[in-house]
């Protein structure tokens, strides 16, 4: 038996040109005054920069088929643009919306009208999608489902949903199937919660007579896990980003910043610690890459690349923005710089989709070790 070829995990020239157009655009419209601005607001969503990448740009469609109405392209460059997006920690809904939702809905039968419909609005940009699970929830973890009674409305309440604030329509879960439900109609409540990352922020949804006519699969388990499963695959690239820049950050602080003369970047101590975090980072590429490759290209080992990645990207993330915020001294404290939103964003990373621990234990049950997480 030969051995397959191993993944070219370099990036194309295709992926090139996106990240230089994606990052163009979120320099020019998602600079980290502006979304420190929206924070303080409180409305952090950022819909004009939503509408140029989903809409403009058409990357919210990147991973639906053309004939469906996307661009036809795969998780590889998606992947490029949440690295971007972990850059810039946009408030913005790509990961719940044009991932996580989407990949749901590939997961249902998608030449059905009811899926068609709703699947066609996301990869335009014209309509937000969440699924509504628990931002915690892992690839292979339990969630609560709605109860549907016979008038064929929906009831019950799902907490901690990520994005469901800038939501259109929720994509539910319920004890008989998995159910579009549109967010302005009667029935529908989403309660906002306090929450670390206020650049994803996460909300309670309340069902009470939520109308929900027709199943889009009764194989909820099946479409939830799809979509979660690439969701968590895809959020190391998010991770991946956000770690690049604060290594960058840090690196370039350390150089400007002066002590006894000296650059602090030339004390050796420090020197250590940079060198230490950009072998960490390097990690975070190889793994981040190889799981966004595995789900491209729909190989059978890409639950084990998923747990691969998010046990190791997750706890290199949050080190990278602690190490960013120490190293640029008393100014990585203050609200106006931007490194206690990568701290921030870090933190609630390392929690979405099921925790390293989490994804660790999955690993050692992929490959047949035991695993005690202590």
């Amino acid at each position: 038996m030969s051995t397959p070829a191993p993944a070219d995990l370099l990036y194309s020239e295709t992926e090139d040109q996106l990240r230089t157009a994606v990052r163009s655009l979120l320099a020019d419209h998602c600079a980290a005054t502006a979304v420190l601005a929206r924070i303080a607001s409180g409305h952090p969503h950022d819909t004009e920069t939503w509408k140029t990448l989903a809409g403009e740009m058409g990357l919210a469609g990147l991973l639906v088929p053309e004939r469906l109405g996307g661009q036809g392209a795969s998780h590889r460059e998606a992947a490029v643009v949440l690295e971007e997006l972990g850059r810039a920690v946009a408030p913005v809904p790509y990961l719940t919306s044009a991932v996580i939702a989407t990949e749901t809905l590939l997961g249902c039968p998608v030449d059905a009208p009811e899926v068609a419909a709703p699947l066609e609005a996301l990869a335009s940009g014209r309509t937000i999608g969440a699924v509504a699970v628990p931002s915690a929830t892992a690839p292979d973890g339990t969630y609560p489902r709605a109860r549907r009674e016979g008038d064929g409305r929906l009831y019950g309440r799902i907490a901690a949903v990520a994005d469901a604030g800038a939501a259109d329509v929720l994509l539910v879960p319920a004890d008989d199937g998995l159910y579009a439900v549109a967010t302005d109609q009667d029935g529908v409540t989403v309660l906002p919660r306090t929450s670390l990352d206020l650049t994803r922020p996460v909300a309670d949804v309340v069902l009470d007579g939520a109308l929900a006519p027709q199943a889009l699969t009764t194989e909820t388990a099946v479409a939830v896990r799809r979509g979660l499963l690439a969701g968590a695959g895809l959020l190391a690239s998010e991770q991946l980003g956000l770690a690049d820049w604060c290594l960058t950050e840090a690196v370039a602080h350390t150089r400007q910043r002066h002590q006894f003369n000296r650059p602090v970047g030339s004390f050796q101590a420090l020197k250590h610690r940079l060198a230490e975090l950009w072998l960490a980072v390097a990690g975070v590429r190889a793994a981040a890459r190889n799981a966004a490759d595995a789900l491209a290209t729909g190989s059978a080992e890409a639950p084990l690349a998923v747990a691969l990645a998010q046990s190791y990207s997750a706890p290199v993330a949050v080190r990278a923005a602690e190490e960013a915020l120490q190293l640029h001294g008393g100014i990585g404290m203050t609200w106006e710089h931007p490194v206690h939103l990568y701290l921030k964003r870090a933190k609630s990373d390392s929690i979405a989709l099921g925790t390293a621990g989490r994804h660790r234990e999955k690993l050692a049950e992929l490959v047949n070790l035991r695993f005690e997480n202590r």
